[in-house]
């Protein structure tokens, strides 16, 4: 079921927040910070265990391997051991959601421009995509280091739409955290909330005040028909 809010005639592109919303990383985002576990002597924890916490990246592997957040002494070292960990395993068991070549193929042919905008940094957005097919027809990647700040600013949403020569306003934005929403509204962009994504434990799309929220990638196409 699709839940929509208007704000959607006239699309002229579409840009998608990465993990979570293209592409499942929490198999490899998992099996890199479970190896610190493991070379620590603590036992595995079932990849169930990091799944909702992955679109939080190392700040959410981390709470869930260790019980750390970023204020304690030791985040810092174990954040960069798993960076490390992660480059290493990061396109082994990452694949694009079920519907998502479908639903890039359908902008293709409609020649709606797309592209993608995530926290990311660069270090692992950029050889990710490019080790990834599905990204040859993307039109512009941005990376949560590529601008001074990182959504929910909006700055890389706007950047991204100055790439595609596209007025914000003209641009939608889909993204499955509460982030995305706030980063999209604040740069004037039709929002989407993905639900099939990584929702963390207290997540509430409803609470989020996206334009649409959809449950699978193929739901966008047909809001995209409705407008």
């Amino acid at each position: 079921m699709i839940q929509i809010s208007g704000r959607f005639a006239d699309v002229q592109a579409v840009l998608f927040d990465l993990d979570g919303t293209l592409i499942d990383s929490a198999p490899d985002l998992g099996a890199a910070v479970d190896k610190m576990r493991t070379d620590r002597g603590l036992p595995s924890l079932p990849p169930e265990s990091y799944r909702p916490m992955a679109g939080a990246g190392a700040r959410g592997m981390i709470s869930v391997a260790f019980d750390l957040t970023p204020d304690d002494a030791d985040f810092a070292a174990l954040r960069e051991e798993f960076f490390t960990n992660y480059e290493r395993c990061m396109t082994l068991n990452t694949y694009a959601f079920a519907g998502v070549p479908e639903l890039i193929a359908h902008l293709v042919a409609l020649e709606i421009p797309w592209g993608v905008v995530t926290n990311k940094a660069s270090r692992f957005t950029l050889p990710l995509t490019r080790a990834m097919p599905l990204f040859a027809s993307a039109r512009t990647v941005i990376s949560g280091d590529t601008m001074a700040h990182a959504k929910p600013h909006p700055e890389p949403l706007l950047e991204a739409a100055r790439r595609l020569a596209i007025d914000p306003s003209r641009c939608l934005y889909v993204g499955d955290d509460e982030r995305d929403v706030v980063a999209g509204l604040a740069a004037g962009m039709g929002t989407v909330a993905a639900t099939y994504g990584y929702l963390g434990q207290k997540a509430d799309p409803a609470q989020w005040g996206a334009h649409a929220t959809i449950n699978s990638p193929g739901d966008l196409l047909k809001l995209l028909a409705k407008a």
